[in-house]
């Protein structure tokens, strides 16, 4: 399958506003992309816009929530009707619940799984008939908790395994078909965003995750990658990867390890409400690309495992390696 070269490709990102998206709609910007950007805080998409025509790009936006398929197919239609076509969609949007399963409603439960499970669903359903008639590419982006489930998210883990179980039967079914779409599962691991600081939480402080933390630049270049190469798996970050080869390697030795260090390790000392301005069903206005935790950025090494035939003795080696170094790091108390 041949996909089209970034300069070529009218672009959707859904997600734009901060973090992971917004640096993705830039970097597509950048290499020549027309970019259609969606989220729902439109003071965020328009300061988008703002920066994408400083740098020459072609962009548009339009606000839509994830959870209501009607939004998200207006964002689909809205760049047929400007650009013609539509050749990737990339899509983000993800809200979360840090907290005890205990303590979390049903209401907010249903929300997450709205936004992040059927939201993803939901931007497939608006794009592949688009997509099937000159072909393209979808990229999902998830989450390494999509194969390895974490305490105090229960809702967040079940979406995103629940992403990449829908993705595995698309792709079975699109195959089938012979329609020339490939369909790409990005998984990062902790990513220094904005998302801590817009989530809800239910741990009476400000969340954070286990370090180390990795830049949003380094998704954004898997998901560059995915727009122009088929490819169906991408984990982003050397300690997610170790974490998915410890959780395949041994479950117990996985929980073992999150017993330790994954109740804790999501805590700050910043107190933060339940009550508190959250994106879960509102917004919080936020035009960041980085987070909160920049001293725990480290680089990854190894994400272009991905991008190449490698052998499995290669990634066993270099996961496990991973592995002895996040344990050495978190278990030695580094982190904010």
């Amino acid at each position: 399958m041949r996909l089209k070269a970034i300069e070529e490709q009218v672009v959707v990102i859904f997600g734009a506003s901060s973090g992971i998206g917004r640096e993705t709609a830039l970097r597509f910007a950048r290499r020549g992309a027309k970019v259609v950007a969606a989220a729902r805080t439109e003071s965020a998409l328009a300061s988008l816009m703002a920066e994408i025509q400083r740098l020459g790009g072609d962009a548009i936006y339009r606000t839509a929530d994830a959870a209501d398929f009607e939004q998200v197919k207006g964002v689909a239609d809205l760049a047929i009707a400007r650009f013609g076509r539509l050749d990737t969609w990339v899509h983000l949007a993800a809200t979360a619940v840090i907290g005890p399963f205990a303590q979390t409603t049903p209401e907010e439960f249903k929300r997450v799984i709205e936004v992040d499970l059927l939201g993803q669903v939901y931007g497939a359903m608006a794009a592949l008939p688009h997509l099937k008639r000159e072909g393209g590419a979808l990229v999902h982006i998830t989450s390494v908790e999509a194969r390895r489930s974490m305490p105090l998210q229960s809702s967040y883990s079940a979406a995103k395994h629940g992403v990449e179980g829908f993705l595995e039967a698309l792709r079975l079914e699109l195959a089938h078909e012979g329609a020339p779409v490939s369909v790409t599962n990005i998984l990062p691991g902790v990513i220094n965003s904005p998302f801590y600081s817009k989530v809800r939480s239910r741990l009476g402080v400000k969340p954070t995750s286990i370090p180390p933390f990795y830049d949003p630049e380094i998704v954004a270049d898997a998901i560059l990658y995915a727009a122009e190469h088929p490819v169906r798996d991408m984990i982003v970050g050397d300690a997610g990867r170790a974490l998915e080869f410890l959780q395949r390697l041994s479950p117990a030795a996985a929980d073992a390890l999150l017993l330790a260090i994954g109740f804790a390790g999501q805590r700050t000392d910043v107190p933060r409400s339940a009550d508190d301005p959250d994106n879960l069903f509102g917004t919080v206005p936020d035009e960041r690309v980085d987070g909160d935790y920049g001293n725990l950025v480290i680089p990854s090494f190894f994400d272009w495992l991905d991008r190449i035939p490698a052998t499995p003795a290669l990634l066993g080696t270099a996961a496990l390696g991973a592995v002895a170094l996040v344990a050495g790091r978190v278990l030695g108390g580094d982190r904010q």
